[in-house]
Order: structure tokens, then sequence, then C-alpha cells
């Protein structure tokens, strides 16, 4: 792994033997982690391509490897008995995807309740084949004015690369279209769902 340690102010967790374990695996597997982290205290991670549900477990083998403290969205249909527990221990959030502006509302709250607060989450908003991506992480970003630090899975390279972070201005289909542009080259899990 090419990636520095978190700078200091970076959310950060003792995952203890998870930690091990999952490096382990990412390198057994032949993964490799490049780019840097921002030196902030809060940021989204828009992690793209997202259509698999191989590119969760990568995620959270990645945040155990590096011990970053990140939480995460999930449809609160899968917050229940036996694993709810689990996925909130581990960063989950449970949001009714049927209601965007309740989500960007809820997220920006959690931005202003807690010091440090990192967000993974993937753009697409699904794993099945999509033209448009939500923008819902860009209402959080501007809302919040914190940068998103896009992260590439690319299965061809077996990287996970952690882009320049981006600060969002407020010209949101635009910015999205430049966003996108950044995973052009990156290959999915399931390329055909691109």
């Amino acid at each position: 792994m090419n990636i520095p340690s978190a700078p200091e102010c970076i959310p950060t967790r003792k995952y203890g033997l998870l930690h091990s374990i999952a490096k382990r695996m990412l390198a057994w597997c032949g993964w490799t982690i490049n780019g840097e982290l921002p030196n902030q205290p809060k940021f989204i991670l828009a992690v793209a391509p997202h259509t698999s549900n191989w590119d969760f477990f990568i995620g959270i083998a990645a945040m155990f490897s590096l011990q970053l403290k990140v939480s995460f969205l999930g449809k609160a249909s899968i917050f229940r008995w036996p694993v709810k527990s689990v996925l909130t221990a581990i960063g989950g959030i449970a949001v009714d995807r049927s209601n965007s502006h309740g989500v960007v509302g809820q997220i920006v709250q959690e931005l202003k309740r807690n010091d440090k607060f990192i967000l993974g989450l993937a753009p697409e908003g699904t794993r099945s084949k999509t033209t448009e991506w939500k923008t819902g992480f860009l209402h959080i970003a501007k809302q919040g004015n914190i940068p998103i630090v896009p992260v590439s899975f690319d299965f061809a390279k077996k990287e996970i690369f952690f882009h320049q972070e981006v600060y969002i201005s407020g010209e949101i289909s635009q910015e999205l279209i430049e966003f996108k542009q950044i995973f052009a080259d990156v290959c999915a899990k399931n390329p055909q769902a691109v």
C-alpha cells in the first residue's frame, strides 16, 4: 500500500485484529491502495464505479486496513436483526432512500454534530446500470462546506485510488459531469453495468 498514514486530524479508529486481517486479505488478493487522504477532519469519500456487492467488501477492507472511521449510508430495510448491530458498529447509517431531500438534511446535521466525520458513499446510488448519478453527495458537500475525495475501485488493476479532493461551488449539473469524468478509465467489477 502506497498511501501514507492518515493525517492526525482525520477520524480514525483502532480495528485491532480486523486491521491485520484486512491488510493481509487485500494483499493476498493482489489489491493496492494508492493516492492521498486530505488533511481534513470532515470529507466525503465518493466511491465509483459501483456495479457489484464486492465493492462494499473491498471498501470495508480498505477502511479496516487504513483504520479510518467512515460512516456509510444503507437502506433502512437492511438494518435489522441479525446484522443491524454490526452495520451500526462499523459506521452504518440507516436512511429512507425514498426521500432524497431528507437524506441530505440528515447527513448535513450529522456533519454539524461531529468535529470529525467521513462519509463513504457510491454516487451512482445503485449497482444496476444507470445513466444518471445521484446528486445528493454534491449537495451535502456544498451545504457542509466539505471536500469530496473521489475513490476509484479498479478491478482490472486491483487498485483502490484516492484522487485529489474536490470542492463544490454549487453548479451541480456541471460539477457532476466533471466528477464523472474522473472515473472514465476505471474498470468496474461488472463493466457492462457502467
